[in-house]
C-alpha cells in the first residue's frame, strides 16, 4: 500500500505554492521533506490529509478515519489535560474501554509524559505539547501519518523519544511523511524529498541523494562568488556546479545541509534564466 499525490498543483493567487509535485509514501515508510521556508512542505502535507484542494493532479489517501494529522501548532486543547485530551480524540475514532487503557498507557509511557497525564496541556513545555501532539494525531494507529514539523520546540533527549516512536509507527505499517528542520533526523528517514518554491528538487534514500549530487562544494575563508555561497558556523562553503573549483581549494565532503541549499541555487539561478 502506497499514499501520495501525483502531478499536484496548488496556487495562491499568482504564487505557485506546488508545481507538479508527485511523492509517494508507501506503509512501513518514514518521507522527509525538507527545504527552506516557501518551499511547499505544509502545502503538500495539507493538500495529502485533504486539508488542501488542488488545481490540478490527484491525491492517494485513505479516508479521515485512517488518517493522522500533526499540524504545525501544538495539536491538542490547553483546558484538557493530557489525559483527556487523548481520551477526547480517541473516543472520535471509537476507541474506548480497555484497548484505550492500553494504548494510551503505551503512547504516554513512549513519550515520557506518564507523569504529566493529569496536567493540563496548557501547562506543558512546548516540546511535551509537541509530543501530545504526536500521540493524538496516533492514537487510533492511523494507516497514513502526516506530522508537520513534529520536533520542532523539542529538547534533543526528547527528540531521541519522538523519533523512536515516529519509527515504531513506520514499523507497525503505517506510511508516515513528516516535514523537518532538522536535517539529521532527515537522514534517518528511509525516503528524502527535497523541495524549494513549490518544486521537488530530488527524492530517493539519503545515499541515492548524496551518489547523484554533482559538482563540489569547497570550504572558503571569503567567497569568490557570494551568491553560490552560505556559511556553516564558523566557516563558508562555496558550491561549483560543474565542479571547476580553482585549483588548491579545500574541497568538502557535502553533507545534507550542503546538498539542499546547492540544490536550491542551482533552482533560483535556472529560474533566473528562464524569467
Amino acid at each position: 500500500m502506497s499514499y501520495g499525490v501525483r502531478s499536484a498543483v496548488v496556487r495562491f493567487g499568482d504564487t505557485v505554492a506546488l508545481d507538479d509535485v508527485t511523492v509517494d509514501v508507501p506503509a512501513g515508510t518514514v518521507v522527509a521533506v525538507v527545504g527552506g521556508d516557501g518551499a511547499g512542505k505544509t502545502t503538500l502535507l495539507r493538500a495529502l490529509v485533504r486539508e488542501q484542494r488542488l488545481v490540478a493532479g490527484e491525491v492517494e489517501a485513505p479516508g479521515k478515519q485512517h488518517i493522522g494529522f500533526l499540524p504545525a501548532s501544538s495539536g491538542s486543547w490547553a483546558s484538557l489535560s493530557v489525559t483527556q485530551n487523548l481520551d477526547f480524540v480517541a473516543g472520535i475514532y471509537g476507541l474506548s474501554g480497555a484497548a484505550l487503557d492500553t494504548r494510551r498507557t503505551e503512547l504516554l509511557a513512549g513519550a515520557g509524559l506518564a507523569r504529566a497525564s493529569d496536567r493540563l496541556a496548557s501547562q506543558l513545555s512546548g516540546g511535551m505539547r509537541r509530543k501530545l501532539g504526536f500521540c493524538l494525531a496516533s492514537v487510533h494507529r492511523p494507516g497514513l501519518l502526516v506530522l508537520d514539523e513534529p520536533s520542532t520546540g523539542v529538547d534533543p533527549v526528547s527528540r531521541i523519544d519522538l523519533w523512536r516512536m515516529i519509527s515504531q509507527a513506520a514499523a507497525d505499517g503505517a506510511a508516515v511523511i513528516m516535514s523537518t528542520t532538522y536535517l539529521d533526523e532527515a537522514e534517518r528517514a528511509g525516503h528524502l524529498v527535497v523541495m524549494d518554491a513549490g518544486q521537488v528538487l530530488v527524492q530517493g534514500s539519503y545515499d541515492d541523494v548524496r551518489a547523484h549530487f554533482s559538482g563540489t562544494v569547497t570550504r572558503v575563508a571569503a567567497a569568490a562568488r557570494p551568491a553560490w555561497s552560505w556559511r556553516r558556523g564558523p566557516e563558508r562553503h562555496e558550491y561549483w556546479p560543474a565542479g571547476q573549483a580553482p585549483p588548491g581549494s579545500q574541497v568538502v565532503e557535502p553533507d545534507l545541509e550542503d546538498i539542499v541549499i546547492a540544490l536550491s541555487l542551482v533552482r533560483r539561478s535556472t529560474a533566473g534564466v528562464r524569467s
